[in-house]
């Protein structure tokens, strides 16, 4: 059923909310302009000696922690974390790593944290999603929108792990489609409190957890119309109820899946966070945080599967050699490497965003989220591949990794709504350009110099390229070479504009969106990517021999990603989409 154009508005009003604020495009929206900020990206970031210390310091203690304390197979199996681990994971500062030290916290950048993950995401994949959960969106946005009052009350349990926190947005209407909460959360007479009334279901340690976020639909104010408003819940409040404590689950099955309802369950008002309305925003903006995190996790499981694939290859020898010798082993071990490498570039650049309080990188993420989620499914797909029949048993760990890895490109936004929101948030402002240039054109004279501009600039997108500031005389050409397809990508966002025509034809083109998208993705890994390296050979001297092997990763990262573009301009113009929609309408209308 095709969209009304009340719901297309509606959809276009929710785009300009979950866009208010920032003031100034960042790196990836300006890509859609063909443009490139290099100074963004370049040069590669690194923490400093005494943060890097410290993360190496974490890093260590957390990789005993988990070798002596979680066993993955047993919290698959028995569908549970220990407390014992949650409590351990409390004493070692993982469970407040980026809170302030002052609400008890370890006050450590995105970017430590995220290598603290990446080792518990290649340990455990259930692990790591609770602490997701429970740091990267839970305690998050206590930390972005808390008063004083509230991070005091809350903040120094949840640090410890003395307590667990969860985020409460999904409901059978509202999964991927955030904005359509229906959990309502009424205002009594005299305002000292709302009273909700709804249901949430999928919530990660729901039924466990101590403060819960939840997200509901409130009145405004002299209109008829509502928005949706962020709560601290406490399951101690009557009229909360867990209807199911642990959901079964194909994967992630140590997690605590839970099913909530409230009735009539009265939440005092001081207990709002943020600003009434305004949750909505609140999601989006800890969900940021949430898929920065799934980037490291997915690093880990990358890194986990490269090692086991490639000790594999070497040590099984069918038809008298080591099955590494063959070449369609090689191109899956060279595809992990390749990817495993930009993971961990662009999981660093997004935590970095983070850390500089930069303050547009919403498209970043969702980009990070995306891509990694998407080839570490290939990564795990072919593990399971060189592996063949012995990866197919349960006394081997990647029967549990393959259906741990299912959830992710599901989880915290599915990659096809992600994509469509990567290609219709990248393209507004230059949508926005193109509707301010026709109407210039309807008093020429008046808007002559914004014209000329404007041709001037469409003249320069075609016969030249942006710069990319690379300083390693070896990476001259990759840097010319994704300077081009910035370039063309730019062009090639114009053209599906313009064959669009109009924006309510656009906002449902997903065909295009996922071109333009999968491209933008792809633009952006490489880029980070192309810095990593560049950063690195800058530091040739002191090059440990195994950067060798990262080196070569990275650059044939660039070669893949650069065919995967140069396909997907191609695929803009030579398609099977009118085949694709006939073939799909004839089967749904059977249905």
């Amino acid at each position: 059923m095709a969209l009304t154009a009340q719901e297309l508005q509606k959809q276009k009003q929710q785009v300009e909310e979950m866009l208010a604020g920032a003031e100034s495009l960042g790196f990836a929206k300006t890509l859609f302009f063909g443009r490139f900020k290099g100074d963004l990206l370049f040069p590669f970031p690194t923490l400093s000696p005494e943060q890097q210390k410290e993360a190496d310091e974490s890093v260590r203690q957390v990789q005993q922690f988990c070798k002596e304390h979680i066993d993955a197979d047993r919290i698959d199996r028995h569908a549970e974390i220990p407390d014992s681990v949650i409590r351990g994971l409390g004493a070692l500062g993982v469970m407040g790593m980026t809170a302030p030290t002052a609400v008890g916290g370890r006050g450590f950048t995105q970017q430590q944290y995220g290598k603290v993950m990446e080792v518990i995401g290649g340990h455990c994949a259930s692990t790591a999603v609770f602490v997701n959960a429970h740091q990267s969106i839970g305690i998050r946005a206590l930390l972005l929108f808390g008063t004083p009052a509230q991070q005091a009350k809350w903040l120094p349990d949840l640090c410890a792990g003395r307590k667990i926190a969860a985020f409460a947005l999904t409901e059978e209407q509202a999964g991927s489609d955030a904005g359509n909460v229906q959990t309502m959360a009424t205002p009594t007479a005299d305002g000292s409190a709302y009273i909700l009334n709804g249901t949430k279901r999928y919530i990660t340690s729901g039924g466990i957890a101590d403060v819960l976020t939840v997200m509901a639909r409130t009145p405004v104010p002299g209109t008829d119309e509502t928005k949706v408003t962020a709560f601290i819940v406490t399951p101690d409040m009557p009229g909360f109820e867990v209807v199911e404590k642990r959901m079964e689950k194909v994967g992630i099955r140590g997690t605590a899946t839970g099913k909530l309802a409230f009735k009539d369950m009265r939440v005092p008002a001081e207990n709002v966070l943020g600003k009434p309305g305004k949750g909505l925003k609140i999601a989006l903006t800890v969900l940021d945080f949430g898929r920065t995190t799934f980037g490291a996790s997915c690093t880990g499981v990358a890194k986990f599967c490269l090692d086991a694939a490639v000790r594999h290859a070497n040590r099984r020898v069918q038809f008298k050699q080591p099955i590494g010798e063959f070449e369609l082993i090689k191109k899956k071990i060279a595809f992990m490497a390749a990817h495993a490498f930009a993971f961990e570039a662009t999981t660093a650049q997004c935590a970095a965003f983070i850390d500089s309080g930069h303050e547009d990188y919403m498209l970043e993420t969702a980009m990070l989220k995306v891509w990694s989620t998407e080839h570490l499914w290939t990564i795990v797909n072919d593990t399971i591949q060189i592996f063949g029949g012995q990866a197919f048993f349960c006394d081997e760990p990647y029967e549990r990794i393959m259906r741990d890895a299912r959830l992710n490109t599901i989880g915290e936004g599915a990659n096809e709504v992600l994509k469509a929101f990567i290609a219709v948030v990248g393209s507004k402002a230059v949508g926005e350009g193109f509707l301010d240039i026709l109407n210039a054109c309807k008093e020429p004279i008046t808007n002559f110099s914004k014209l000329l501009k404007f041709g001037q600039e469409q003249v320069s997108a075609r016969i030249s390229s942006p710069t990319i500031p690379v300083q390693s005389p070896s990476l001259l050409s990759e840097g010319r070479t994704l300077g081009r397809l910035v370039g063309d990508f730019g062009l090639a966002v114009q053209w599906v504009l313009r064959q669009s025509g109009k924006i309510e034809v656009f906002l449902t083109s997903q065909y295009m969106h996922e071109r333009l998208a999968d491209m933008a993705c792809d633009i952006y890994f490489a880029a980070c990517t192309l810095s990593r390296l560049d950063t690195m050979l800058q530091k040739r001297s002191s090059i440990p021999p195994e950067w060798n092997r990262d080196v070569i990763a990275g650059r044939h990262f660039l070669k893949i990603a650069f065919r995967r573009i140069r396909q997907n301009l191609v695929s803009l113009t030579e398609h099977d989409d009118a085949s694709t929609t006939q073939t799909a309408n004839l089967w749904l209308a059977k249905g």
